[in-house]
């Protein structure tokens, strides 16, 4: 006879992925346990030096399906307009809400701000149970279920679903476990990371700058603060993290230039290594691998977060429908629907960031000549703006209700 299974859906992760596919899923039926090796600590007041997260339009609207998008929105600052330039030369690329008529591209806010909404409203459900400090031991698959070990405290047990699902990093205890194949290498670059303030005001408009030592990022935040992403190799980490608040305004201000005046003040600055990873495959018998933990990605064009909050959203109408059809949520098939849907999506986005990182680092003469020619053509292109720009919202492609904005209800 078959044991009753202690959850239908395990997820591994409490992030900001895991907890959105979480609240997604709740209210279905489903008896949800989130596995997280930190108890979440408690909304706090934003600080200067909060992380900044981009979150691309379509990114906006699962958010909105969600219902936790109004707790968001006051910490959410609109990035109406892009404007994309090669550092000492011709070409760039300017992207326009109002040519798509939406009213943003997307929107930055802290992770702070954006993980204290999940949580709060994760912690609101009865059917989610967060099973927190515990960390994943083992895993076995069986026919009926998955049987994960659960480290908690002094104490160990089996907790048994019908799905898991990995949501736990690049770095995926999951995805090693089942020995799942990965590509990945990394970019011999770090991005420093910091909160800065320019002379004048930013006007909603985010700015990616190619320079010859890699890309440089500049993201519209609420109190007239930008979000700075500067590419750097890693045997210059230590010296650029090393300068006092002067020396580091001198040598980043060398490095974007004066569109926005001078830069008056930085906050912390804060380095991680930048590599590339993408999951050959993205299921296994009643396993789904979602985030980063399928797909870790260089943080140019900021698709990172976005790639995998369209995991949740397609997972979860996935899972959605065979819940209400009376279907196994974690049978081969459900999961073949699941991977289908993605794979494009998820293999388009990897390759077209790792080509831009690889092109715009390249300096060859012909080839630069080459890259801002093609940035002047699309400028220039009414209908190839128009496909870049619905790549960069996230609104391309089959959409699931809740990237629509529509509740799985």
């Amino acid at each position: 006879m078959t044991r009753p299974h202690d959850y239908d859906l395990l997820i591994v992760g409490g992030g900001m992925v895991g907890a959105s596919l979480a609240l997604a899923l709740a209210g279905r039926g489903l008896r949800l346990g989130v596995i997280e090796a930190a108890v979440p600590g408690p909304d706090s007041q934003p600080s200067y030096d909060d992380r900044a997260i981009a979150l691309a339009y379509g990114s906006r609207r699962i958010f909105d399906g969600l219902g936790v998008w109004p707790a968001i929105a006051p910490s959410a600052e609109a990035i109406r307009r892009i404007h994309v330039s090669d550092r000492g030369h011709f070409g760039f690329t300017r992207l326009d809400a109002a040519d798509q008529q939406v009213p943003a591209l997307g929107y930055v806010v802290t992770g702070r701000e954006l993980g204290g909404a999940l949580i709060a409203a994760m912690r609101a459900r009865d059917d989610i149970a967060l099973i927190a400090p515990a960390r994943l031991t083992a895993l076995r698959t069986e026919p009926d279920c998955v049987v994960a070990t659960v480290r908690q405290g002094d104490e160990t047990r089996e907790l048994s679903a019908r799905l898991l699902v990995a949501a736990d990093g690049g770095n995926s205890f999951v995805r090693e476990t089942l020995g799942i194949p990965v590509r990945r290498w990394s970019y011999g670059q770090s991005a420093v990371i910091a909160n800065i303030t320019p002379e004048r005001p930013h006007a909603g408009v985010a700015y990616e700058r190619f320079t010859d030592t890699g890309p440089v990022a500049l993201l519209p935040m609420r109190e007239q603060r930008c979000a700075l992403v500067w590419t750097v190799a890693d045997d210059r980490v230590d010296e650029v993290l090393g300068h006092d608040d002067a020396a580091f305004l001198a040598r980043f201000q060398e490095r974007f230039g004066y569109r926005l005046g001078r830069f008056t003040r930085v906050g912390r600055r804060v380095a991680y290594p930048l590599s590339f990873l993408r999951a050959l495959e993205s299921v296994r018998t009643r396993v789904a691998v979602i985030g980063n933990a399928a797909h870790t990605l260089h943080p140019i064009a900021g698709q990172g977060f976005n790639l995998g909050i369209r995991d949740v959203a397609a997972l979860a109408e996935v899972v959605s429908q065979a819940q209400a059809d009376g279907t196994d949520i974690g049978a081969a098939e459900t999961l073949a629907a699941y991977d289908r849907w993605r794979r494009r999506d998820q293999q388009l986005v990897s390759l077209a960031t790792d080509g831009l990182v690889r092109l715009f680092t390249n300096p060859l003469g012909p080839l630069r000549v080459a890259r801002n020619l093609g940035m002047l053509a699309l400028d220039a292109l009414p209908f190839a703006k128009q496909v870049l720009t619905r790549a960069a919202m996230g609104t391309g492609g089959r959409l699931p209700r809740l990237g629509r904005g529509v509740s799985l209800d």
